[in-house]
């Protein structure tokens, strides 16, 4: 329902009344919200570290996303594990990806493919409980796939310019397999709206997540830009 206020001059002679009438920030009109997602965001320790949350925010933030919830933690075993295994088939799907892998270069091993993509979840788990990282909650238009986009891919030696992995980190696979660790690239972003749901689920409570609207989005959505002009 709309909001009424009602302002009495006092000013002139005879006292009127003006009737402002405000929108609720849901149900603002012409705004068009299709395919709005929300998606999950991590930055890493290495992120941390390196002083690049500015930065970071800043990609996100300029091409219009909208930030739900921030917060700083550091995550516990339980969390980190509870986060990488959502799928369940998560770890022989990377067991099975690490065996492709080989193939295509020639390789062979003698590990099974649970074996495998236990030894990358463990390694996931150390790296992301190594110190603190910053949670948060954005919001836009096809949010999934644009953030992963700005993200860059997840070696950053053969992510884009102008990608968050690509300007602000040098790691590489075959770095990362010579160390046995984790690829260090700053960020986790969400995968698919499903993947999204169950890790904002795992990270904030409802209460935390902010519902407002943002100034911005009356260009960004406003079908007929019916708010500019006085």
């Amino acid at each position: 329902m709309h909001r009424q206020t009602s302002i009495y001059s006092k000013t002139l002679s005879r006292p009127f009344k003006l009737l402002i009438i405000s929108h609720p920030t849901d149900t603002i009109p012409n705004m068009n919200k299709s395919n709005q997602q929300q998606s999950l965001v991590i930055i890493k320790p290495d992120g941390v570290q390196r002083s690049l949350i500015g930065e970071i925010v800043k990609r996100y933030e300029r091409v219009g996303l909208k930030l739900l919830a921030m917060k700083m933690v550091i995550p516990t075993i339980q969390q980190a594990r509870q986060h990488y295994s959502s799928d369940p088939q998560w770890v022989v799907k990377k067991g099975q990806s690490i065996i492709e892998k080989f193939k295509a270069q020639g390789k062979t091993t003698s590990l099974t493919d649970q074996q495998l993509g236990q030894n990358i979840l463990d390694t996931l788990i150390k790296y992301i409980t190594s110190g603190p990282v910053v949670v948060m909650v954005w919001q836009g238009t096809n949010a999934i796939k644009l953030i992963r986009k700005i993200t860059g891919g997840t070696e950053p030696l053969t992510s884009d310019v102008g990608t968050i992995r690509g300007d602000y980190t040098l790691d590489s696979y075959q770095n990362a397999d010579m160390d046995n660790r984790s690829v260090r690239n700053l960020v986790h972003a969400s995968g698919s709206p499903e993947e999204a749901q169950t890790e904002i689920a795992l990270w904030f409570k409802p209460e935390e997540i902010l519902k407002y609207r943002l100034i911005a989005e009356q260009i960004l959505y406003d079908i007929n830009l019916d708010g500019i002009l006085e």
